[in-house]
């Protein structure tokens, strides 16, 4: 296996974590070497499991990885700032994906030294004295990332120049992929029961790892390889290999598996559960609520634990900009030539990137009810409000559109939830809004209509949006990444794997049906109106469960899968394990990359069942000592090396 799989255990590395004995929370400390020796100790021990969790943020906030997940998908398409590390995830013809450029190596790079670094402690502990718990830590996240991999790539290597599984301290340039089904009966399975077994259930550190989180990555584990196994629609794997288990289960076990876990995490769900609305789990002065079973976490009171820069960032490393695709640059906002909306570091602002924005389908149709749900207004920007005092602009008021004075707070521009009745007056070209936004009669808000949407301007990602204290009345620090957690694994997520495995033939105490609804009623519950600013105690929870289909199949699933977890990584996973991608995906609807781009094109991706696995990474390729020909076979087919 290439050295870059050992050179975090080996070699130098920047931090490592350990254990703070005063308090509660994984604590970051400098340190220029692990060696395998130091693995023979219990600080060794402690501090590679701590490291667990910092290798999360090599993952989960980088962009490309980010873009792979959702660029491509019926969510999201590139944005008017895109480039080709955007593009090439659209599969419309504007790049090839090529092993170069896939933006999934930073995944492939991360996950292999946590793997080895999870197999040097499951070999040492024990030795060392830790208790199984601790052990059971390294168990989750070794087969945490194989799952991640196995999903991405198809088969992977168990052996990383040790032995299957078995920690390398060594240099080596060979490698042999394993098949699907010896990456999930080897590795995934057999850790995540001796994780759900002797994790505890309420985790050693705020964040920590829980049998409720490893219930629900052996749940989702079951479910996928479940749906490996049925391979509805004919789609290959690589490396080559009978759809057959060699436990001899077929797939209708384990999606009965998958169901059983999963009602298991949800009646034993220890200190975790839902949060009582939807805009509870996304506003950032709640984050890391009972309902997030795991996240990358950050800070905004230390650049070293935070993992970059708090003033400033290039959008590279652990830096978490994921909140930047997806937000246009709506600081280009003008009221009678004044910048009345001004960049800032709050959760509807931030920097903006353009690189990725929604498809107009998911706007309109994904969520075609934003009266009852209250999962669009809790997870989109749509209304813009005057914040220009914040960058010291005197004026007490600003002229906006139809000539009207509006003050600060007030709406400067709104994306409308419906086209209205009365057709939006756009201008020619960018028109006063300098953003090509329109009028209607008796509004002093520009406006846009859902299917107005473009590469340039859309609804933004408020849900991932920035979040920081220290603005202290100005704008604050936008041009930094997001200090917030980046959220990963939530408890809702237990009721949709149930589901899912309910509509593929599990049965239970709960249908599918009974299941979904649990979700739909809480996004029926308002708290607060997000884009009206203001308080909603509204509930809508009888409407919303009313609506549900008396049959529950898997589009369906999907379709609430997408309402409830837009934008947070998940769509790329979800379409290729159940083999819709092609047919979810295959054409969306979008305006053009100019601000004047009013009318809807549809476009046509190419997406081919070789598609369904990403390629292996250039770097891993190169690293290798083989011969040009048995790179070509590692490789996954249908991409060059």
């Amino acid at each position: 296996m290439k050295s870059i799989y050992i050179k975090t255990i080996i070699g130098t590395v920047i931090l490592s974590l350990f254990l703070s004995a005063c308090d509660d929370f994984l604590v970051e400390e400098p340190r220029s070497i692990y060696t395998p020796e130091y693995f023979k100790t219990e600080l060794g021990v402690q501090g590679g499991l701590s490291s667990m969790y910092q290798h999360l943020r090599k993952i989960y906030g980088p962009r490309f990885y980010y873009s792979s997940t959702q660029t491509g998908t019926d969510e999201v398409t590139y944005g008017e700032s895109a480039n080709n590390g955007f593009f090439v995830h659209d599969f419309s013809g504007m790049a090839e994906i090529t092993a170069e450029n896939n933006g999934v190596g930073g995944l492939w790079n991360a996950a292999f030294p946590n793997i080895n670094t999870a197999s040097g402690i499951i070999e040492n502990a024990a030795e060392v004295g830790i208790s199984e718990d601790l052990i059971a830590e390294a168990h989750f996240f070794r087969a945490f990332d194989y799952f991640l991999l196995v999903q991405t790539f198809g088969g992977v290597p168990l052996d990383l120049g040790a032995g299957e599984l078995k920690f390398n301290s060594s240099t080596n340039r060979t490698s042999v992929r394993n098949t699907v089904p010896e990456v999930y009966t080897k590795c995934i399975f057999p850790d995540l029961l001796i994780a759900v077994d002797d994790l505890p259930e309420e985790g050693r550190v705020i964040g920590g790892a829980t049998k409720t989180l490893a219930r629900l990555y052996l749940a989702k584990a079951y479910l996928t390889y479940a749906w490996w196994l049925e391979n509805p629609n004919d789609i290959p794997t690589y490396p080559e290999t009978s759809r057959t288990d060699p436990d001899g289960h077929d797939a209708q076990w384990y999606f009965q598996q998958a169901y059983d876990i999963a009602i298991e995490g949800i009646e034993n769900p220890g200190p975790f559960g839902l949060q009582p609305t939807y805009y509870d789990v996304h506003i950032a002065t709640n984050d890391r609520n009972n309902e997030m079973l795991l996240y990358a976490d950050h800070t905004e009171t230390s650049e070293i634990y935070n993992g970059s820069s708090l003033t400033y960032s290039g959008g590279e490393g652990t830096d978490n900009v994921c909140y930047w695709m997806m937000n246009w640059n709506y600081p280009t906002i003008r009221s009678n030539g004044v910048s009345s909306v001004v960049r800032w570091a709050g959760q509807h602002g931030g920097r903006p990137w353009t690189r990725m924005c929604p498809t107009i389908g998911a706007i309109t149709n994904t969520f075609a009810d934003k009266t009852n749900d209250s999962r669009y207004d809790g997870s989109f920007t749509t209304v813009w409000r005057g914040n220009w005092p914040l960058a010291g602009t005197p004026d007490e008021t600003v002229t906006n559109a139809n000539g009207i004075e509006v003050a600060p707070g007030e709406p400067i521009l709104t994306i409308l939830d419906e086209e209205p009745t009365t057709a939006i007056d756009f201008p020619a070209g960018d028109g006063p809004s300098a953003v090509g936004a329109g009028t209607l009669p008796g509004r002093s808000d520009y406006v846009i209509g859902p299917r107005n949407i473009g590469r340039k301007i859309y609804p933004t990602l408020w849900k991932l949006g920035v979040y920081r204290t220290d603005n202290e009345g100005g704008i604050g620090q936008p041009n930094a990444a997001s200090t917030r957690p980046y959220n990963i694994a939530k408890f809702s997520e237990l009721y949709f794997v149930a589901a899912e495995a309910a509509v593929k033939g599990a049965t239970g105490t709960q249908s599918a049906r009974e299941l979904i609804n649990v979700i739909r009623a809480r996004a029926g519950v308002w708290r607060f109106d997000n884009n009206g600013n203001t308080i909603k105690e509204e509930d809508n929870s009888a409407a919303m469960i009313a609506a549900t289909p008396e049959t529950i199949d898997i589009y369906y699933i999907l379709a609430e899968r997408s309402r409830e977890y837009f934008g947070e990584g998940y769509r790329w996973y979800d379409l290729v394990r159940t083999q819709t991608w092609t047919e979810l995906a295959a054409t969306y609807e979008i305006c053009g990359a100019n601000f004047s781009d009013h009318e809807p094109e549809k476009i046509t991706r190419t997406i081919e069942p070789y598609h369904y696995l990403r390629p292996i990474p250039i770097d891993q390729l190169n690293g290798m000592e083989m011969t040009e020909e048995d790179k070509d076979a590692y490789q996954n087919p249908g991409y060059v090396f």
